[in-house]
């Protein structure tokens, strides 16, 4: 019988049976056959402090005793007017606005919509192209795909309806020639050029490339130098993924957009938040109605998900949440790279992110299975088997979630 719900990035023909939840509370996800499972990917890296999480419960029941939404044109509410103060608190002090939209995709459709009519609004319309890399991944929408690895990321089907943007090779260790050849491509193209685009030390997605922080800090000074502006789309590193509260203070710089989600809620609701430099914002601040913004999603800002935001982030700088990563990250480095086998290309680990990269992706053919069986729930793409736990993962747990990655490879 043919499923009344279609079901994210599967083929429904041949798609097996789904397991239904029935509760998940702290990384433990309960089945109705009975079956527990430990979440070892955070429910696509947004569960970040676990599931049931008194603190983040209490806020949204909070909340719904109030109102669970109302729209943001025309009128505003407290939990986001006190998200868009802490979210401007936490982050570097040259961020001074906050628009918020209902999923990280839409999000960085915001940062792209910004970047573009902000020289217009400054009268070069010309400059309406922008660079992205390859490997990156910012959403399925249509116009984050166009800013999608063009050839090999999963949007490849829709090239012909995108608009056309310009793409670099992905950031290597190899950072003089990295930044030699951005400058290049800036001297030769910035006339065009509104913004330029990017997934912070970690290319999440697209293939879970990262590199080094000095590429960030080197691509600041050549956006400066050619009038570009910076979004850094930190809807996967943002709230701890990487080591630090947000990827960019492992550098000493500023993006002039910063996009947020994920675990901006905790993954309890749908949310995301894309902050906004004064210099961008003045461009649009005017008397004349056509520069105004044009963008309102219905659910933005939605009371219900700012208020689980505003506990998430509490939680966030609570004494000893970066040091619970920092622990996370020792144990992956010391146990994932145990693992032995012909089949694997590269093992890396960043932050609470730990991948086993294959030479082809018919090797990891039954990993789901194979770790569902051993109580465990991870769900690799392409090459790559990985793990993005939620921070309140015991050792044990986490252990048990390498154990299975490893043990695959064994069998």
């Amino acid at each position: 019988m043919k499923s009344s719900i279609w079901y994210p990035y599967a083929q429904m023909k041949t798609l097996s049976d789904i397991p239904e939840v029935v509760s998940a509370e702290g990384v433990t996800i309960s089945l109705k056959d009975g079956r527990k499972l430990i979440d070892g990917i955070s429910s696509w890296w947004a569960v970040i402090h676990g599931y049931k999480h008194p603190k983040l419960d209490k806020a949204l029941q909070d909340q719904a005793a109030k109102f669970s939404h109302v729209m943001m044109c025309g009128l505003t509410h407290r939990p986001a007017l006190d998200l868009s103060e802490s979210l401007i608190k936490i982050t570097p002090e040259h961020l001074k606005h906050v628009f918020f939209s209902d999923s990280g995709s839409v999000g960085c459709e915001v940062a792209i919509k910004m970047v573009i009519q902000y020289w217009i609004n400054r009268g070069k319309p010309e400059k309406s192209k922008l660079l992205s890399l390859k490997k990156a991944y910012h959403g399925d929408t249509t116009g984050v795909m166009a800013v999608g690895d063009p050839d090999d990321g999963m949007h490849s089907l829709f090239k012909s309806i995108l608009s056309q943007h310009y793409f670099l090779e992905a950031p290597s260790n190899n950072v003089n020639n990295d930044i030699k050849t951005l400058d290049s491509f800036f001297k030769k193209h910035h006339q065009n050029i509104a913004g330029f685009i990017l997934e912070p030390l970690m290319q999440a997605a697209g293939g879970f490339n990262f590199y080094p922080a000095e590429y960030l800090t080197r691509a600041r000074d050549l956006c400066d130098k050619y009038d570009v502006l910076l979004i850094f789309d930190e809807v996967a590193t943002g709230f701890g993924r990487t080591g630090s509260l947000f990827a960019l203070d492992q550098t000493k710089i500023c993006p002039d957009i910063l996009v947020l989600g994920k675990g901006l809620t905790g993954g309890y609701l749908g949310l995301s938040a894309t902050l906004c430099c004064e210099e961008v914002f003045d461009a649009f601040y005017d008397d004349s109605p056509e520069k105004c913004f044009m963008h309102g999603p219905t659910f933005m800002g939605n009371p219900l998900a700012c208020s689980v935001a505003n506990a998430s982030i509490d939680l966030c700088l609570e004494d000893g949440f970066l040091e619970k990563i920092s622990i996370i990250e020792s144990q992956l480095k010391n146990e994932l790279f145990k693992a032995k086998s012909d089949c694997i290309k590269d093992i890396r680990v960043l932050g609470a992110t730990g991948v086993i990269e294959v030479l082809d992706e018919k090797d990891l053919e039954g990993v789901q299975a194979f770790a569902m069986s051993k109580g465990v729930w991870l769900r690799p793409f392409s090459r790559y088997l990985y793990t993005m736990p939620p921070y309140i993962v015991s050792k044990e747990e986490l252990s048990k979630v390498t154990s299975v990655m490893i043990s695959f490879f064994e069998n």
